[in-house]
């Protein structure tokens, strides 16, 4: 071996005495990887390329042109409209463990030169829930990419509709799909990514009506579960039911694309979409 190569983690092997965390078994294939492998490698299973769960602000630095991401709306925060016990203690404690102010950011970027407005939606907060504050950071995305003549992307990964907001947090599904009608009016593009898992509310609103909806592989899209939908129909559901494949198949989505391969398809898209 030369003395400046680098051997690659043995990623099958693990001690008894490793420290928690440093470790992760693929869901898809079972192998362990380690964890800074993982990192190293857009959060794929260096076997079989399983997508892991993957934040947004890493998510944002794999698709923006390098120091082009400008973030917008900081500081926006939820109220507690509902009076919901222990929501303010919930959602402070996500605030310092996370960084980030709520289950969205967003911001302008550039993609392959393409002016972009982004919003990417990070499952560590609440689920991914979708709650005014949700609601409101993409809705304005959407308005600045009216103004400024940029097309519009939304990362999705989301359980849905923010229960604790109630009424509040399903008014968003029609908010955001209003802003995006005017954005349509206005001729930009609009183009949807959907990761693992995307489900409820924000399935059933601004995540499918892209002007073209993209997937990762075998993630998660549906409005509800699998056993509730078992439950509610009495009908087995069919072999892949709610993965990226099956609603490709069945012609939600566009197109299914590797997470490697993002960025590149984002911006011949857009260079193709964008009015001259």
């Amino acid at each position: 071996m030369g003395i400046f190569s680098k051997p690659r983690l043995r990623s099958h092997e693990r001690r008894d005495d490793m420290p928690e965390g440093l470790w992760v078994k693929c869901p898809d294939c079972g192998a362990l990887v380690h964890a800074l492998e993982l990192k190293q490698n857009l959060h794929l299973c260096v076997h079989c390329s399983h997508h892991f769960l993957m934040d947004s602000r890493e998510r944002i630095a794999i698709l923006a042109d390098p120091d082009s991401f400008e973030e917008t709306e900081i500081g926006l925060i939820s109220a507690n409209p509902l009076g919901f016990s222990g929501y303010d203690e919930k959602t402070q404690a996500l605030r310092e463990k996370t960084g980030l102010d709520d289950a969205v950011i967003s911001g302008r970027l550039t993609i392959h030169g393409q002016r972009t407005m982004i919003a990417v939606m990070d499952f560590k907060f609440f689920a991914g829930s979708m709650g005014s504050v949700v609601g409101e950071k993409i809705t304005r995305a959407i308005e600045m990419a009216i103004a400024e003549k940029r097309g519009m992307v939304i990362v999705s990964a989301s359980s849905g509709a923010r229960m604790q907001e109630g009424m509040l947090s399903l008014m968003q599904m029609a908010k955001t799909c209003g802003a995006l009608a005017r954005l349509s009016e206005a001729k930009l593009p609009y183009i949807s990514l959907l990761t693992h898992p995307t489900t409820g509310g924000v399935t059933a609103s601004f995540a499918t009506i892209g002007d073209v909806n993209l997937a990762e592989p075998k993630c998660m899209i549906g409005f509800a579960g699998p056993r509730v939908v078992k439950e509610t129909t009495h009908q087995n559901l069919p072999p892949g039911f709610q993965t990226a494949e099956f609603m490709l198949e069945h012609g939600l989505i566009d197109a299914i694309v590797p997470r490697s391969k993002l960025r590149d398809r984002l911006g011949n898209l857009l260079a193709y979409m964008m009015p001259c």
